[in-house]
């Protein structure tokens, strides 16, 4: 078997723990790792780390990369040159796949940011979905419901036979749905053959399929010209709703889309007041809430089902019945271009990551890490100039084509419009205080002269 984690997401239902570029799945949230990194672990445990791929955008390639290599020296990914929706993903990541092998691969399809309590349950499953797809069937999982909600789609069943899927309901008619007992939440994870796959996008999708004929990758990614092409469109809407041969297996799995933070405190351990706390907090006479904190003491009194989020740069409070609604206010930050919305004040990069410390008018502090044996591109800045202070380990700073090797507590300018490089060939992290100094402080501000990741 061969498995497709799709990492795609937007980060607006949990902001501002996620960001745009730091979307859901690369979040640590109920546990000690990722939400990526369970589901990796979850498809390793029973198929090879070389037939797990992850079907991913550029901007989170790297994000993705680094969080797998702790699980497998080479991990898998795919990349898609821009987002088209779950349909155009699973279609390139399949194709991807059954370049690698001259077999007919059976392949499971899920969520990189789901939550699954029962391993063994969901294994179990997943090997009944299998002897369906020896027949020709693609295979759908319903969860059954725990409650009557409104934010997912349903899957109507007898047995294992789909008698259609239905669209995310009022509340009234979720209720209905719970009574009825053949209605099943959709889990959004598939488990199909290959050449099934192409068949159906073939029947039911063309405009899917012959662009699918085009598309070439140059190494993992999708060739630009052909991929824009894709219609936007869900794997549901293209294929699911339309075809004859699908099939329902039953997942009771404890699972979870994670889709708020209502659901974070769900499947979350409470104390004896039923909140529930993550990093530093001190509560009195609180009940039914949640309060998760990552870098400051929070404090509440009194409060009763509200949800408390804390980070270093956004603070949000929220009943906790009304937490479906974050992602109104996720687009009113966007529409007034606020920086919240694309990235924490931590930005992980593929040689290491930067923190923003202080900023304000005309200035910018950052601390700055570098993996071992990795470097920053060659650039120059038009606008800004910089002064580097090493604090940790050394630095090699490549400036005008002279080279200078730091020592902790030593420093550097970088005049404006110098071409410069940081760069760490040394065994241990490297990590330095950068003062940026000018009138404009963006990442436009650089002109890349070289991509030198990796070379020392």
């Amino acid at each position: 078997m061969y498995g497709i984690l799709l990492c795609g997401g937007c980060g607006s239902r949990l902001w501002p723990l996620s960001r745009e570029q730091f979307p859901k799945q690369l979040l640590t949230l109920t546990e000690d790792i990722s939400l990526l990194q369970s589901n990796y672990k979850r498809l390793q445990s029973f198929i090879p780390s070389d037939n797990i791929y992850a079907v991913t955008g550029e901007k989170y390639l790297s994000d993705v990369l680094r969080q797998l290599k702790i699980y497998t020296e080479t991990p898998k990914a795919v990349t898609e040159p821009v987002g088209k929706n779950t349909a155009p993903a699973i279609a390139m990541g399949t194709k991807y796949i059954k370049q690698q092998t001259s077999e007919d691969p059976v392949i499971i399809v899920m969520p990189s940011d789901h939550y699954i309590k029962d391993l063994e349950a969901f294994k179990n499953a997943v090997k009944e979905a299998e002897n369906f797809t020896k027949d020709g069937y693609i295979v759908t999982f319903g969860i059954t419901p725990a409650y009557p909600e409104t934010g997912f789609g349903y899957i109507k069943a007898n047995g294992n036979e789909v008698e259609k899927f239905v669209e995310k309901p009022n509340k009234e008619t979720a209720v209905k749905y719970l009574e009825d007992g053949n209605y099943f939440w959709n889990g959004g994870i598939f488990v199909f053959k290959a050449s099934t796959l192409f068949e159906e996008l073939k029947k039911y999708a063309p405009d899917i399929y012959e662009i699918l004929e085009d598309i070439e990758f140059n190494s993992n990614k999708a060739d630009v010209t052909a991929f824009e092409k894709m219609p936007n469109i869900s794997i549901d809407y293209a294929v699911m709703e339309k075809t004859d041969k699908i099939k329902m297996v039953k997942l009771d799995c404890g699972w979870s889309d994670v889709g708020n933070f209502k659901t974070i405190y769900d499947i979350s351990p409470k104390d004896d007041n039923n909140n529930v706390v993550y990093g530093q907090a001190e509560l009195k006479d609180c009940k039914n809430s949640m309060i998760y904190s990552t870098s400051k003491l929070v404090c509440a009194s009194g409060i009763e089902n509200t949800i408390i989020i804390e980070t270093p740069d956004a603070v949000l409070v929220s009943s906790k019945d009304e937490t479906q609604k974050v992602k109104d206010i996720f687009e009113s930050l966007k529409s007034k271009e606020n920086p919240t919305v694309k990235c924490h004040k931590t930005v992980y990069r593929p040689w290491g990551f930067y923190t923003n410390i202080c900023e304000n008018k005309g200035y910018l502090v950052k601390r700055i890490l570098v993996n071992p044996k990795q470097a920053l591109s060659i650039q120059s800045h038009n606008h800004r100039a910089e002064h580097w202070t090493v604090i940790k380990g050394k630095a090699k700073v490549v400036l005008d084509n002279n080279e200078h090797i730091l020592e902790k507590g030593q420093s550097i300018d970088i005049p404006l419009k110098a071409i410069h490089s940081l760069q760490n060939p040394f065994d241990e992290d490297l990590e330095i205080i950068e003062v940026q100094m000018g009138d404009i402080l963006l990442e436009e501000d650089i002109i890349r002269y070289s991509d030198i990741y990796g070379r020392c």
